[in-house]
């Protein structure tokens, strides 16, 4: 009969899951491009979004971990360097280079039945659209004058058919994005932007399986089914099969956190070396944070629920248009919506929710911490 699963106080569990994402410590990272790949590296990924009433959230996480962090080192890593790319994670994402193996089969998958979520193009349209890169080089919407502009049918889509043949070109894996300034994306052939003479191996079904559980044991610590498969339930037969053979061989252990009945699982290393209290950094979080994203592991690890509201009539909102959790070493303590005024060099306090009593001391380094968010903001 198998052993009852070990329950975790939830205080231990969020202290685990604070740790892998790094946010106990002030620079766990270091310094420049280099520090920026080895945060994508240990978060697995970095969500990328729209939304710029403050920093587009993609910099915003990592400037969460890496104070001294530029926006030109992103564009290093991603055009320079080469040693990220962007993909679909469970939304447009920083993926590092080195994971490039574990996204190939769904790129082919794409080429073979294409999604209608990204629209549809023809044979005739692809080939068209290969040559020109092949031709032009490297393009962006912009550059492209010659489409006949059509309605938009959804609010995020563009009025060139040109990019919605790009789009579809890049999710099969054929193009790749070479630069991004803001939200504008430059599209480069894969094999040319990467220098590649032949591609990479892809991976096969049971590593990319194998690396989705490893991405989220790495970056979360204690993980679930669904922290593992987020916004990903095809995953999930397979990733249970392997979670279930890694317990038989002793290499995860099972476990309950303190007040729910969710399967969670983690290593014994993970268990040996469990970390105390972290300091009490403050950190003013994306509603995007990986920490943040997954609103129900939030509220069982945190005992807080996040509330975006963007989308909702402005009598309708609690938080406010775009509030953002601060956390305050191991607890999340209140809820400020912000918003940059650009043009006369402020960063505007919307509305302020607090969640916890800070202190004086707390109050002061959440301050000094939007003091610093400020210049972020407002820095290059």
């Amino acid at each position: 009969m198998p052993k009852p699963p070990l329950t975790l106080e939830q205080t231990r569990a969020r202290h685990i899951w604070i740790a892998a994402q790094r946010l106990d410590r002030f620079e766990p990272f270091g310094q420049g491009p280099d520090a920026a790949l080895a945060a994508i590296t240990q978060l697995g990924y970095v969500q990328i979004d729209t939304i710029n009433v403050i920093e587009r959230c993609h910099h915003h996480i990592l400037h969460s971990r890496i104070p001294t962090y530029r926006r030109a080192d992103l564009t290093q890593l991603q055009s320079a360097d080469k040693s990220i790319f962007e993909y679909w994670t469970h939304a447009l994402s920083y993926v590092p280079t080195s994971a490039l193996p574990f996204y190939l089969p769904a790129m082919k998958q794409q080429r073979l039945t294409p999604s209608r979520w990204f629209g549809s193009a023809t044979a005739d349209e692809t080939k068209a659209m290969l040559k020109r890169l092949r031709d032009d080089g490297p393009l962006s919407i912009r550059d492209i004058a010659d489409d006949e502009l059509v309605d938009k049918n959804h609010p995020w889509a563009s009025r060139k058919p040109s990019k919605r043949v790009l789009e579809i070109l890049f999710y099969q894996g054929l193009v790749t994005i070479s630069v991004r300034q803001g939200m504008v994306k430059t599209y480069d052939l894969t094999a040319r932007h990467f220098g590649w003479t032949t591609q990479p191996k892809p991976a096969t079904e049971r590593q990319v399986t194998a690396y989705l559980l490893d991405r989220a044991l790495q970056s979360q610590g204690v993980v679930s089914l669904d922290s593992i498969c987020h916004l990903n339930a095809p995953a999930k037969r397979q990733v249970r099969e392997l979670i279930e053979s890694r317990v038989r061989r002793k290499l995860l252990v099972p476990v309950r956190i303190e007040g729910s009945t969710v399967e969670h699982w983690t290593t014994p290393e993970t268990l040996a070396s469990s970390p105390s209290e972290p300091p009490t950094l403050v950190h003013v979080l994306s509603p995007f944070d990986p920490l943040v994203i997954q609103r129900k592991r939030l509220k069982l690890f945190f005992d807080y629920e996040h509330l975006f509201e963007a989308y909702l009539p402005a009598p309708k909102r609690r938080l406010g248009y775009f509030a953002l959790p601060v956390l305050l070493g191991d607890r999340i303590v209140a809820a400020i919506d912000l918003k940059t005024d650009r043009a006369a060099g402020k960063l505007l306090i919307q509305q302020w929710t607090n969640l916890a009593d800070a202190g004086a001391e707390g109050k002061a380094a959440i301050d000094a911490a939007l003091t610093r968010f400020e210049r972020f903001q407002l820095g290059d």
